[in-house]
């Protein structure tokens, strides 16, 4: 049996980060243990890293969110002498499955972006303090900070290697870093990727690769200095204290079905189909943004999106046959609008930002989630502001039309809030319906009209807000004939028609780090140059180099 992937952890679990609190700056060091792979067959030396490492660092990037916001500068350092990151573990790469290999890079690109947004969203402005080699995801850890140090000395540089080393994408979030968030020039970009020893010194700030060198005898003091600097010029509102992320409330069935407080995922084997399902409110609103902090983590909203990101990322890593998931509420869609209008109205407060903002990557989670995506909008559904995203997240949605006999739960409805309209953007830069009504703009605008409606299947339905209205007599055979020819269809061709359908509009840097990792580095995993039993990454440290079929595809 498979080893089960657990994505929740906490500080007192933590093998591989630790970090030191100072008032507004706190110290992230990675100080990788090496016998602590996830798992068994290679040793993380030199602060390589596997997904273990990065549950912790994202785990490490969540709680600064919401327990530590006084913070607001992350210094990121190496806990090792001589080497910052030695990147992704080549033996954990070499021996892990393909839809393991994929599945890795794509969570350690949202933990980047994750910290590389904290700025924008939190106010917490990360600070690479490189001194060692810094190479390939460790280069891309980098990367991702806000600002980077590098130390002048003969062992320091930046690298990504990958090409002349392993036969793979540079850095899948790396290379695009360097080109669409460094700048760097094309040709430069070119000479960087392609040599094994990387560029250090003055030349790594010339290129753009760093935006600092300092001599490593003053190296500590100069990266104090300039965290100090950037609290003191920071305009994130001081804050006391944080909230305690408590462990989440969560059970596993024998038949693998997951119970949360507020979510269900069923497992249907057979059908190759997850249902999740979500709940409404089961607490009060809280009267104001101290009832806020005093609930916590136990408050709707936040647990909530916990639960779902939890959800996600287990089917994802622990469920990899099932190829279709469906989504289905249940609540009450008004006391949903309510526990969201108070985030809306506090948003200047620090927790009900965080919670917003963490909602916005939950969404994205989902968005970037590899498996057939439709949602069911039935009668006792609470599809309602966040929660309507859902529906435009997903690939198709089929909503209930009408009374159905022996149904007394209440009339199905899609209820819009000022929240779709821009908080939740997607990775293109544009909401939800932005993307949906691409080629009607003025369609958006007309929702707007609409905001705290609460829509029956005929107007949604008219309103382009779901895909399909079924009646009583219709429902159950369009629904069942979906999931089995979805079911049905080549999970490879879906993957890449889902990605392709779902980011229409402006390319981004976040859209073209998933692209190619979807499309380019999902296709290089495959290939024997990289994977074979004589490619780069079976044959690295062996002093042998990989043997290459050369012809161009």
């Amino acid at each position: 049996m498979a080893k089960v992937i657990d994505f929740q952890t906490d500080p007192s679990k933590y093998r591989h980060w630790r970090v030191e609190y100072d008032g507004p700056v706190a110290n992230l060091y990675m100080d990788v243990d090496e016998n602590g792979g996830l798992f068994d067959g290679y040793q993380l030396k030199l602060n390589s890293y596997d997904l273990g490492v990065d549950i912790e660092l994202s785990d490490v990037v969540q709680r600064m969110r919401f327990e530590h916001p006084e913070v607001k500068v992350v210094v990121m350092r190496s806990g090792k002498d001589n080497v910052f990151c030695a990147g992704a573990n080549i033996r954990m790469l070499g021996g892990a499955e393909h839809s393991h290999k994929v599945n890795f890079c794509k969570f350690t690109n949202e933990t980047r972006n994750t910290y590389e947004a904290a700025e924008a969203d939190s106010g917490q402005k990360y600070i690479a303090a490189v001194k060692g080699a810094c190479a390939g995801g460790g280069y891309e850890l980098a990367l991702a900070c806000n600002y980077i140090m590098l130390t002048n000395d003969s062992a320091s540089s930046v690298a990504l290697p990958e090409v002349p080393l392993l036969a793979v994408l540079p850095g899948t979030g790396g290379l695009t870093r360097v080109t669409d968030k460094r700048k760097v020039r094309r040709d430069l970009a070119d000479v960087f990727c392609s040599v094994e020893e990387g560029v250090k010194g003055q030349r790594a700030v010339d290129w753009r690769l760093v935006d600092e060198i300092v001599p490593n005898s003053k190296f500590d003091e100069v990266v104090a200095e300039r965290a100090r600097e950037f609290a003191s010029a920071s305009g994130k509102a001081d804050v006391e204290k944080g909230i305690e992320l408590t462990p989440l409330s969560r059970s596993f069935a024998e038949d693998g079905s997951v119970s949360y407080s507020l979510v269900e995922v069923a497992i249907d084997r057979a059908g190759k189909c997850a249902t999740i399902t979500l709940k409404g409110p089961d607490c009060d609103v809280p009267a104001d943004t101290d009832a806020l902090v005093a609930q916590g983590a136990q408050g709707y909203m936040l647990r909530l999106a916990r639960e779902l990101d939890d959800a996600i990322l287990h089917l994802r890593l622990n469920e990899r046959d099932i190829g279709l998931v469906v989504f289905q509420t249940q609540g009450d869609p008004e006391a949903v609008l309510a526990q969201e209008t108070l985030l809306l109205e506090s948003r200047d407060h620090w927790l009900a930002n965080e919670i917003l903002m963490f909602w916005k990557r939950v969404l994205k989670r989902v968005d970037m989630t590899s498996r057939s995506l439709v949602a069911l909008v039935e009668h006792g559904s609470c599809y309602a502001g966040v929660l309507a995203e859902l529906l435009w997240a997903v690939d198709r949605s089929y909503m209930m039309l009408e009374e159905f006999e022996g149904d007394n739960r209440h009339m199905a409805t899609v209820t819009l809030s000022d929240a779709n309209f821009g908080l939740f953007p997607m990775s293109n830069g544009l909401s939800r319906l932005e993307t949906r009504f691409l080629g009607a703009p003025e369609q958006v605008e007309a929702l707007k009209d609409h905001v705290g409606e609460a829509l029956e299947a005929e107007e949604a339905e008219k309103l382009g807000l779901v895909t399909y209205a079924y009646d009583d007599i219709d429902w159950e055979d369009e629904v069942r004939l979906f999931l089995e020819e979805r079911a049905s269809f080549s999970p490879d061709a879906m993957t890449g028609m889902e990605a392709n359908l779902r980011f229409a509009g402006p390319e981004t840097m976040e859209t073209r780090i998933f692209g190619r990792l979807t499309a380019w580095q999902n296709w290089i995993f495959n290939r024997p140059n990289a994977v074979g039993p004589n490619g780069a990454l079976q044959r690295y440290g062996t002093g042998q180099r990989g043997e290459y079929n050369m012809e161009r595809v």
